[in-house]
């Protein structure tokens, strides 16, 4: 079987607001300069050769593989954090897609869609071409809009009895 390298196509905007509580020194910037470029072929083995620069790196410079990023980095610190049992005897981790790196990308969407931010908006962050495939993956855990529609319309009210007084 022959391995598949793709690169994922993103919006040329899609570099997220950096919080302002985490120093400067760990804001990744959205064009890399100081990371390698690699070039891999576009969507299929066969696929026109398309030139990228890397937003991490491994500690030799190179791709970070998903795989090696779980078992050397990822499941340990979870394990640390006490949020999954540690390592068995062997020293794998029990293996469950839902605490797989991955599971940043689903965290990060979920805060942001609960304090409030549009989907439009959740979509630009994680490069999705189409904010229908935002709200198709995460429409299940956006917040209950009843109780902001109530002060919503409240607030109108009030504005109004405010000014007839």
């Amino acid at each position: 079987m022959k391995g598949v390298l793709q690169l994922q196509e993103r919006r040329p905007s899609s570099c997220a607001p950096y919080p302002s509580r985490l120093p400067p020194r760990c804001a990744p910037t959205c064009a890399p300069t100081c990371t390698p470029a690699i070039t891999l072929p576009w969507k299929k083995p066969e696929g026109p050769k398309v030139t990228k620069r890397l937003y991490f790196t491994n500690t030799a410079g190179g791709i970070v593989w998903r795989s090696n990023f779980n078992v050397q980095e990822w499941k340990p610190a979870l394990a640390v954090a006490g949020l999954i049992p540690d390592a068995g005897p062997d020293g794998n981790y029990e293996s469950a897609r839902e605490h797989g790196m991955h599971a940043l990308r689903h965290f990060y969407a979920s805060v942001l869609l609960d304090a409030g931010e549009s989907i439009q908006a959740v979509s630009q962050y994680l490069g999705h071409t189409d904010p229908a495939l935002t709200l198709r993956v995460y429409a299940h855990i956006m917040p209950s809009s009843q109780e902001r529609t109530r002060k919503a319309v409240d607030h109108v009210f009030l504005k109004v009895a405010d000014r007839n007084r």
